[in-house]
Parts: C-alpha cells; structure tokens; sequence
C-alpha cells in the first residue's frame, strides 16, 4: 500500500513522502492516526500543496527547536535514588523521568523526544540527547545521586 505521510514518522519518512508500507500497518495505525493519507490520484496532486506547507511549517518548526535547544542546554536535572552495592540503583532513570522533571521546570517535552538507549541504572553526570527536531538536537546535564541513609545511620552510630 502506498501512502503520503502527513507528519514525520519515525524510521519510514518525513512529512510529504510517498511510501510504501504494509496494508495493516498503513490501515491500521498510519490512516487512524492521521499520520498519513492513501496516496491514489486525487492525493497525489495534494502532494505539492502539502510539501511547500511543509517546507513553511518546518522552518518555523526548526527555528523554534533551535531557541528551546538554547534553553535546554543550560538546565541540568538532578535525580536522587536509593544506591546499593558499587554504586548500582534499585531504581532507574528512565526518559519518562527526565521528560516529568522538564515539565516541572516549564519544558514541555514528549518523553519519546529523549533519547536514551537504556535507563540509567548508576550513579554519575550523563549528557542526555533531546531530539527537538529532525535537524536539532540538545543536550541536558542529568546527574544521578545516591540517597544514602544506611552510610549516615552508620556513621552516626559509629560516632556515638
């Protein structure tokens, strides 16, 4: 099945392609989201109209990810999680985390944006990438923490 992709879709194309994929996949999730339409006749001589939208659409798009990727490269995110032996947490950091504790500083960011191979699991600074648009990436400063109570108990006890 043909279809032109409405929106950027991720590992198949960008806004305005013509492109093949499976009949389920198209029908069943491309056409309901709205993420693409059938590319027949009709749909074909849209195609100029929505790429030149398209290449507007974008630019205002990509200068605004431009500014918020300014913004972002100055906050650094800090994340307390109990520690067990060599540093290793309980918890993890996962995106959903990070994407939560940037909309509490006012950034509002999809957390599928964040690109995180895996979850962080110890402790240390990471420089976390922030896809903002298909041509502008951040980075933002994510330092994990212990919450070491056991070491303080263990201390005072050894104090007192």
């Amino acid at each position: 099945m043909e279809v032109i992709l409405k929106e950027d879709v991720n590992k198949l194309g960008h806004r305005g392609d013509v492109v093949k994929v499976a009949d389920g996949y198209g029908r069943n999730y491309l056409l309901p989201e709205k993420l693409a339409i059938e590319a027949n006749a009709a749909n074909k001589t849209v195609i100029d109209q929505m790429k030149a939208s398209a290449v507007r659409k974008s630019v205002k798009e990509k200068a605004g990810a431009e500014q918020l990727a300014t913004q972002l490269s100055e906050v650094e995110l800090v994340f307390e999680r109990k520690v067990g032996e060599n540093e290793h947490l309980f918890g993890s950091v996962t995106s959903g985390d990070i994407a939560h504790q940037l909309e509490a500083k006012g950034f509002t960011i999809d957390r599928r944006k964040i690109s995180l191979d895996e979850p962080l699991k110890t402790i240390g600074e990471y420089h976390v990438p922030v896809k903002l648009h298909r041509e502008v990436t951040s980075h933002v400063k994510v330092t994990v923490k212990g919450d070491q109570p056991e070491a303080e108990e263990v201390a005072t006890a050894a104090t007192a």
